[in-house]
């Protein structure tokens, strides 16, 4: 055999091993909860980066450089959308020159795209606070909204990368059942919960009100993206009195002081609610982050 031949041979499969046949789609999710649910609909076909963690603010976030190198190599950008990133994910799109990515086509996903938005302004004044154009932009907090844009993500994973197609779409319906199995037991749990009165922190838990029946019936913030004042807060306290609320509900990335102050002087308590994956030792997952919510209001929520 001829001795060149013989080696190129003998390299072949050093070769092979060293570059991988297909690599894993590269995922660049925005907030917490889309990260994990593209890892629930990707499992190894997915190689998944998150901009954000459970105790940041969504909306005050920073184009950072290490943030722009991640949006350059990605496949595939999954946020939330409904402005909620309009500080900082058009700048980081842009400057990242991935040209697939872009608003509009198929590399970039916008979850809030696929959900009825509740508190859509009927007229935008910015003096109202941080008031979001196309509705509240919190959708992560009912997990009937997970499951829509579940089905809308698989669909997309399928385009994006059609080789793989068969496979995420049995990881969709896997999930799906899962999922839908666990909305009916999460929601029979928190069936006592209904009707109950509630104040927020911040307009963050719309979705969660919506679907388990709580009362919004004041809030800390006197605008939203507002800090709480003393005064504001004095008035929702006198405001109590009227309609007792059963606790206050801030957001793991929130200071707790406001929901504690009012938890002290009104008597309710003040409790923290995950929000995304990651917000409380419980909440390591999409399935943990509704078993550690449910767990937590109905901790504070039951009558005695």
């Amino acid at each position: 055999m001829n001795r060149k031949y013989f080696f190129a041979m003998l390299a072949t499969p050093l070769v092979l091993l060293a570059f991988p046949a297909q690599a894993a789609l590269r995922v660049f999710a925005c907030e917490p909860e889309w990260g994990a649910l593209v890892q629930e609909l990707g499992g190894n076909l997915v190689d998944v980066s998150v901009a954000t963690n459970a105790f940041q603010d969504p909306h005050q976030i920073q184009a950072k450089p290490s943030l722009i190198a991640r949006a350059r190599s990605a496949d595939l950008v999954v946020c939330t959308g409904a402005e909620l990133e309009i500080g900082w994910l058009p700048v980081l799109l842009q400057q990242s020159g991935n040209a697939k990515v872009q608003p509009g086509l198929p590399g970039n996903f916008a979850a809030a795209d696929y959900v009825r938005k509740l508190e859509v302004p009927s007229q935008l004044d910015r003096s109202q606070g941080d008031v979001h154009a196309a509705g509240n932009p919190h959708i992560q907090t009912d997990p009937r909204n997970i499951a829509v844009v579940a089905s809308a993500l698989g669909a997309r994973l399928q385009q994006i990368d059609a080789a793989h197609a068969s496979q995420y779409a049995q990881r969709l319906a896997d999930f799906s059942q899962r999922w839908q199995q666990a909305i009916n037991r999460w929601t029979a749990q928190a069936a006592p919960l209904r009707g109950e009165a509630v104040v927020s922190q911040h307009k963050a838990f719309v979705y969660l009100y919506d679907w388990l029946g709580l009362k919004e019936v004041a809030v800390l913030e006197p605008k939203p993206g507002v800090e709480p004042t003393a005064s504001h807060l004095q008035e929702v306290l006198a405001s109590l009195k009227n309609r007792p609320a059963r606790m206050t509900l801030y957001s793991a990335y929130q200071d707790p002081k406001p929901a504690e102050w009012l938890s002290k002087n009104a008597g309710v308590p003040a409790v923290k609610i995950a929000f995304t994956v990651g917000g409380t030792d419980g909440a390591k997952d999409l399935f943990g982050l509704f078993d550690d919510t449910v767990a937590r209001l109905l901790a504070a929520g039951v009558k005695r």
